[in-house]
């Protein structure tokens, strides 16, 4: 296990029962683009000692799996990016609290999607994105199908709403924006509400101030970043997800206004390149 106060760069949660490769690819890559540390976990949860079909011990298997895809993992991690030296961590716990502690010195955290519908992969009982979401200190990668984007140049999307969280990703959104040389779409999206006090042009124009004040100074930080504001109106998820249809990622708060500054990012497509998973 790592010693207090180490820093662990990219943690990547590996599960022995579904294909790791791909979630795999994209923290790798991300590593050797950061040029910081890349961490392999494989939480293996409490079980009762019940007999496997070979009659070994149930949790003497199970710790045996994940030793395995550790071993595999770490040198299928070398192959792709030799400069890159992962750390295999074996972790006795559950999934979700082992990933939040780790959290707390991580750079990012990286998990694989189970290629399930965007609702399903949040609201179903065996989905970790959620509850590591919540518990997590620091930014939560989802990788998805690597989907060859056609699009070009390359783009991020970025939810801004005025709030911390936002602002967090906004954050993060440049710097993903720069390290990949893609353009940064800032979206701001606004809902009527059911009693609206003031003018609807009056709202429309405070959200188009709150939007060029939340982005101000980050173009001189970032010059080679081209950053471009758009204003949506209607449901925020559903014009977010239609704003990223074609881009690399969507950058969002984890809980918008009144929420903790931590972020999630959803990633489909990598870098302008798919994530291969192939070495």
């Amino acid at each position: 296990m790592t010693a207090p106060g180490e820093h662990h760069g990219i943690v990547v949660g590996l599960d022995p029962a579904r294909d790791w490769r791909l979630p795999l690819a994209w923290a790798v890559d991300e590593a050797g683009r950061r040029r910081i540390g890349l961490r392999l976990v494989v939480a293996v949860p409490p079980r009762h000692d019940t007999q496997h079909v070979d009659g070994t011990p149930r949790s003497t298997a199970l710790h045996q799996a994940a030793s395995e895809t550790l071993s595999a993992a770490a040198a299928w991690s070398r192959e792709r990016h030799p400069e890159v030296e992962p750390v295999a961590d074996l972790v006795d716990g559950f999934p979700v609290p082992a990933m939040g502690r780790l959290s707390e010195q991580a750079r990012m955290i990286v998990l694989g999607s189970r290629h399930l519908s965007r609702t399903t992969e949040f609201l179903s009982a065996g989905s970790l994105v959620v509850p590591v979401t919540a518990q997590a200190q620091c930014p939560v990668v989802v990788v998805g199908d690597a989907e060859h984007g056609t699009q070009q140049p390359p783009y991020l999307v970025v939810g801004i709403d005025g709030s911390e969280s936002s602002k967090a990703a906004l954050a993060l959104a440049f710097e993903e924006a720069d390290l990949r040389g893609a353009k940064l779409r800032a979206v701001s999206v606004w809902q009527a509400p059911v009693f609206l006090l003031h003018d609807e042009e009056v709202a429309l124009q405070a959200q188009r101030r709150m939007l060029s004040e939340t982005t101000a100074g980050w173009s001189q930080k970032y010059p080679d970043v081209v950053l471009t504001h758009e204003m949506h109106i209607g449901h925020p998820v559903e014009e977010l997800a239609g704003a990223a249809e074609h881009a690399l990622a969507v950058v969002v708060g984890r809980r918008g206004r009144g929420g903790p500054d931590a972020h999630v990012r959803h990633v489909g497509d990598d870098g302008g390149k798919p994530a291969d998973p192939r070495p």
